[in-house]
Formats: structure tokens, C-alpha cells, sequence
């Protein structure tokens, strides 16, 4: 299973916006692939902007604009996707901006385009390796800046239940790729995989990472909410500073929850933020005692977690088997607000839109509150009216993409007739 970007892919992003914004400006970028989804990549730097997608045909794609202009280059590269929602597009910008892009992978060799001239996407050229070590089977492609701004490039080699995560970071001098880290972050040992969101930097200077481990290609095999930060991504420690040995293993990894394997847990299904006290929350789900999936809050308190119920529904969402999951619950929007509240927004396949209020001195549950949009909701609404389409987003800054797939179909070939190409739209939002 793969959250394929699940806050992008949701056909509803949810978030904790203290204002619906306005559209200003509406683009069409070019036809897309409809049969299933794929998360692709927006953004913007200086007067230029870049999208990163698959075209109708299903080539991955990358378009350019100058900000005062409505005209889109566009440049076709040399890879074309499959029927498999794990298979993302990703970009990055190196300190002299030459652009970096990868994709398309799920468990295959290294897909990586780089350019030969900055900001330029007709100069991007396939370079079929970076370090040439663990390349040969690589999956979930992302870009980030490290402590000093420079750019790193992870993924997992290996497969669900058997894979390793590596950390490159790139050499603007010799304009190559060297291992950031002489040994992988995590080590499933040959029996199982870390399924990591992160690291990101909070605003205490840490570099934060949180993941499940899962035993096997089914999902009802993740299990146990993990935790680890570090200053510099070389030199990683517990949440109390207890030093970590590389690479963290399950017996030596920090356990936040131990869920066991068909707790309810998902890869992908946490969300965290920063409490005014500088504290690290994370929200995720697992089944309660009654065996209906409910959302947890951990928080450090006093040099030890402790975990808090929030949600208390009638519902059970057993994630399960292999492939990309249709899911029945996502939730974003995880904010700090006025007054020592925490807000948490949420969609659920049974109870549709909705979020709450938090009190943050005991993560306790105040009241209902409304689900705030960044946009107009009639953007949610499909304009296809082929069954069971739905409506993605990727918000980056002030700017929005929007089209239209199905939903995953386990990464297997759907039977039957398929949608047409849905129509990739930028939408520029104002107060």
C-alpha cells in the first residue's frame, strides 16, 4: 500500500486555512491521465513556475511558465507510467537551480532527470544513476534540504516488508551524488521495512521523523508508531536525546505506540504538529478496544508519551492486502490556534467533513467546529460524470492544481471502459 501523497490525492485536501481564499486566476495546463491516481509535483521559484505530471498518455511531463505569462512550455521525458498509484513525481531545485526530477518507481531502477541549465526544463537529461549503489529496486522518490540547505534525495530500496532507506546528498561542486549517511537510516532486516514520514524540521531546530514498520506487502501488517530527530540527519537520538546506532532497527527504534500487526495502523496515516509550548504531537489512527478505528494523539510529556483518544465512532476501517488502498479516512490540517487550542480537520467515509476543537493543556475534545476550505467547495465537485471519478489537489503556496481519476485499483489494470483525460488546471488564490 502507498499513501501515493495522500494529502494531495485526497478528493477533498483538507486544511486548517483561517479563511476560504478567492480564485484570481484560473489556467488550463494540459490533458491527464484519468485511470487512476498518481501524486504529481507543483512549484514555484522567483517569476517561474513548474509542474510535474503525467500527460493523457500517460508520459511523465513537465511544464514552465513566467508568472506574468499564460503560456506553458512543455517538455515529454523519457518515462511512462503503469498501473500503479505508488509511481509520484517529484522535483527539487539544487542552491545554482538546476532542476532535479524523479519518479515513476516502484521497486524498478533509479528514474532521475537532471538539467544542464538552471530553471530550464528543456535541458533536463535522464542520469541513470547517482551513486550507483541500491538503485536497482527503488520506491517512494523525495527531495528535501538538509541543515544547510542542501539538497538530499531518499527513497526505500527493497520492497514492502524488505527494504532499507537511503539518504543521498548532492555535490554542487563536482555536480554529483555521494551517500549521506555510510550505512541505511533504517534496516528492516531482511523481514520487514520502516514506512517513514519525514524527516521534517520543526521549530526547534530538529529534524523530526516518524513511521510504522510492516512485516510484509499487506497492510494489516504495520505496526508499531516509531519516533526519532536529529540536528544534522547524520547523528539521530530518542525524543529524550538517548543517541540512536545506525541504522535504527525495531528492537532499537523509540516506540511511541506499540500497535500491534492488525492494530488498525496505517503507513501514511499520521499528522503532527507543534503545540505552543514547542511540544511534538502526533495524530494517527488504529482500532480501540472495541475494535472500531478511532484518531490517537501522542505527546512528550514528561519525558515519556503519552497517548489520548479523540475520536469516538462507530466505525471500523480495516486496511488490508497489497496495492494502493482506497482509504475510508484522511485527516489534515493539524494547527495550532488562538486561546490554547489545537484544531484537527478530518474526512471520513461515513461521517463525511469534519473537525475539532482541542484543548491543549490535556488534548481533550472541546466541541465541533467547521471544516474550513482553502477554496470554493464547488471545486470539489467532478465536472466528469463517468462513475466514481473524484477530484485531486495539490496545494503549494497561494497556488492550486485540480483534475480528475478514479480511485486506486491495487495497482492492477482496471477492465471495462475508462474515463477520458481530465484537464490539469492552475488556480491562483487571493484573499
Amino acid at each position: 500500500m502507498s499513501t501515493v501523497k495522500a494529502a494531495a490525492l485526497l478528493f477533498a485536501t483538507l486544511s486548517a486555512a483561517a479563511a476560504q481564499t478567492q480564485i484570481t486566476r484560473v489556467l488550463d495546463v494540459a490533458p491527464v491521465w484519468s485511470g487512476h491516481p498518481v501524486a504529481f509535483d507543483l512549484q514555484t521559484r522567483g517569476n517561474r513556475q513548474f509542474i510535474a505530471f503525467y500527460d493523457a498518455g500517460r508520459h511523465m511531463t513537465m511544464a514552465q511558465r513566467r508568472l506574468d505569462s499564460t503560456k506553458w512550455t512543455f517538455v515529454r521525458l523519457a518515462s511512462d507510467l503503469v498501473w500503479d498509484s505508488h509511481n509520484s513525481v517529484t522535483m527539487a531545485f539544487d542552491a545554482e537551480g538546476y532542476l532535479h526530477v524523479a519518479g515513476n518507481m516502484h521497486v524498478v531502477p533509479l528514474v532521475y532527470f537532471r538539467s544542464t541549465r538552471p530553471y530550464d526544463i528543456t535541458s533536463l537529461e535522464p542520469v541513470h544513476r547517482m551513486t550507483g549503489l541500491q538503485e536497482a529496486k527503488c520506491t517512494y522518490p523525495r527531495f528535501l534540504n538538509g541543515p544547510n540547505d542542501e539538497l538530499i534525495f531518499t527513497y526505500r530500496d527493497g520492497r514492502s516488508g524488505n527494504g532499507d532507506q537511503i539518504y543521498n546528498i548532492y555535490d554542487l561542486r563536482t555536480k554529483t551524488w555521494k551517500r549521506l549517511l555510510d550505512t541505511p537510516l533504517t534496516d528492516g532486516e531482511s523481514k520487514r521495512n520502516a514506512y517513514l514520514q519525514g524527516p521534517f524540521r520543526g521549530p526547534d531546530g530538529y529534524f523530526h521523523l516518524v513511521w510504522v514498520w510492516r512485516e510484509s506487502p499487506d497492510a494489516s501488517t504495520n505496526h508499531d508508531l516509531s519516533y526519532a530527530r536529529s540536528k544534522d540527519l547524520l547523528h539521530w537520538e530518542t525524543s529524550t536525546g538517548k543517541p540512536l546506532h545506525l541504522p535504527m532497527r525495531l528492537q532499537t527504534a523509540e516506540i511511541v505506540d506499540p500497535i500491534p500487526m492488525q492494530g488498525g495502523t496505517l503507513n501514511g496515516g499520521s499528522r503532527t504538529v507543534f503545540d505552543s509550548a514547542g511540544r511534538l504531537i502526533i495524530a494517527y489512527y488504529k482500532f480501540d478496544a472495541h475494535g472500531n478505528t478511532q484518531i490517537y494523539a501522542a505527546r512528550l510529556e514528561a519525558g515519556k508519551w503519552v497517548i489520548r483518544q479523540i475520536s469516538d465512532w462507530d466505525y471500523r476501517w480495516e486496511p488490508k492486502g497489497g496495492g494502493s488502498i482506497i482509504n475510508d479516512l484522511n485527516f489534515d490540517g493539524f494547527s495550532a490556534e488562538p486561546g490554547g487550542m489545537l484544531q484537527l480537520q478530518y474526512w471520513h467515509r461515513k461521517y463525511g467533513f469534519g473537525a475539532w476543537l482541542l484543548q491543549e493543556s490535556d488534548l481533550q475534545v472541546k466541541s465541533g467546529t467547521e471544516y474550513r476550505r482553502r477554496w470554493p467547495e464547488s471545486l470539489e465537485k467532478p465536472e466528469s460524470s463517468f462513475p466514481g471519478i473524484k477530484v485531486r489537489f495539490l496545494s503549494s503556496g497561494r497556488y492550486l492544481l485540480r483534475w480528475e481519476t478514479l480511485e486506486p485499483n491495487r495497482d492492477r489494470p482496471r477492465e471495462g471502459p475508462l474515463p477520458g483525460p481530465s484537464m490539469l488546471r492552475l488556480y491562483e488564490l487571493g484573499r
